[in-house]
């Protein structure tokens, strides 16, 4: 595939100086991609063989980079030494939008809780019931033509998105926009991120890129270096991407859509829609409340759940209907499911593991899904709901039977620390909406 690399590609490019950095990197909780910039000769000479290091600090820092206590991973205590970065050759790429760069995705040696090892775990289950599972993940985002420095200058407000009316499949728009989506489908390609289309986004400023499915470890990948590539490009363009779920009261949220399907022997275990298919959704669905932080995990995520908003908030399938937190579609080999749930801040590792883990339940215990749901989901009442705050979706998570089955109890107790230490950062501070509200008038 264009833009990956072979170790003795990028060994013949180091030698002739078209290569001179490689990114090693990895995502921690949030999903942001953290490493080291490694001299590129350094690279195929020792950290091919040996690996590299990162302090494991790292797996229990807060937005800030604090090290938060009470993890059992990581602590003063314990020292915070170092943990083991395994370099995937299988993901090394030119990074294009970068002079002279290549970059690689790396396991973290042993690490249980790190996100990777945590999707490649179900990968491995999936494989044991005779199951290769492929994904895609339909990733939303707000463009503004505001530099990140500015907006951070002027605390997020008064930002010139790159839109200004609703553009949803409008080209005009999107032509608009072409200098930044234009630039970014093409380093995508040329990375070795097959890209399918972009196109204008319901909101103000907001579109989509689609990439092409793969299977689910790769896809995650994908996901990774697509909003690093977007990011990077905006910040050298003086623009700027935002992936927040709902950036406005008043606006769309931005999804990633999970699309995703089983293959046994090369073949769609889905289609006609068969007992795999079936139970498949049925467990998916049935442990939502189970793994909801793994879909929504910040403060602003469950913002975006509301009703008539293009954001799922009940929990139902029904036919290419997008009222509803899980819709089918395509026939045949194509037949797939979308789950409609996560939202643009999602982990893509985490979010596929808890997706496979499910559906993998589902199966194994032939768990039938409700009856398929015809018309309007929100306003179908008596439906259950996707939870209402993140403070909730945690502590259903924590005493969850299913996600320490699934997943072992040191994740749950791991991430259910770490979803708490964001509520508590939450509940302590200030807001704009306290202050508009209670300033004058209380």
């Amino acid at each position: 595939m264009k833009g990956l690399l072979k170790l003795p590609e990028l060994r013949d490019l180091v030698g002739k100086g078209e290569i001179e950095t490689v990114v090693a990197g990895f995502t921690d909780h949030y999903g942001r991609l953290l490493g080291k910039r490694f001299d590129a000769q350094m690279f195929v000479d020792d950290v091919v063989t040996a690996g590299g290091h990162a302090c494991d600090y790292l797996l229990t820092v807060d937005m800030e980079m604090e090290p938060v206590p009470g993890y059992k991973f990581a602590s003063w205590e314990l020292g915070y030494g170092d943990f083991h970065l395994v370099p995937d050759l299988g993901t090394l790429r030119l990074a294009s939008w970068l002079p002279k760069t290549a970059l690689v995705l790396c396991d973290i040696e042993g690490v249980s809780v790190a996100p990777r090892s945590i999707l490649r775990r179900q990968i491995e289950q999936c494989g044991k019931a005779g199951f290769e599972c492929f994904a895609a993940t339909e990733l939303e985002h707000y463009l503004f033509r505001t530099s990140y420095r500015d907006a951070a200058r002027q605390e997020y407000r008064g930002l010139e998105p790159a839109g200004w009316y609703l553009e949803d499949y409008h080209i005009l728009q999107g032509t608009r926009t072409e200098d930044f989506h234009g630039a970014v489908r093409r380093h995508l390609r040329d990375s070795g991120v097959p890209v399918e289309t972009s196109k204008g986004e319901w909101g103000r400023g907001q579109h989509e890129v689609n990439l092409r499915y793969a299977g689910a470890l790769e896809m995650a990948d994908r996901h990774t270096v697509f909003k690093q590539c977007l990011k990077e490009v905006a910040d050298a363009m003086g623009i700027s991407v935002t992936f927040m779920a709902k950036f406005a009261a008043d606006g769309a949220g931005s999804s990633c859509h999970i699309h995703l399907s089983l293959q046994r022997g090369g073949k769609n275990a889905f289609a006609g829609r068969s007992d795999a298919f079936r139970w498949f959704l049925g467990g998916w669905i049935a442990h939502v409340p189970d793994v909801m932080p793994f879909y929504a995990p910040t403060i602003n995520a469950y913002k975006r759940f509301v009703d008539a908003s293009w954001a799922p908030t009940r929990l139902a399938w029904s036919d290419d209907n997008r009222t509803a937190g899980f819709r089918v579609v395509g026939e045949g080999e194509s037949l797939r499911i979308e789950c409609r749930i996560p939202g643009a801040d999602a982990n893509p590792y985490l979010a596929l593991a808890a997706s496979l883990a499910s559906g993998l339940d589902g199966i194994a215990n032939k768990t039938e899904p409700p009856e398929c749901f015809t018309g309007d989901v929100y306003a179908a009442k008596s439906l259950p709901r996707v939870p209402y705050t993140l403070a909730e979706a945690n502590n259903l998570f924590s005493e969850s039977r299913f996600a320490k089955k699934a997943f072992g109890e040191d994740v749950v107790e791991h991430y259910a620390h770490f979803f708490r230490t964001e509520v508590a950062a939450y509940d302590k501070a200030v807001t704009d909406w306290e202050l508009k509200r209670y300033f004058e008038r209380i």
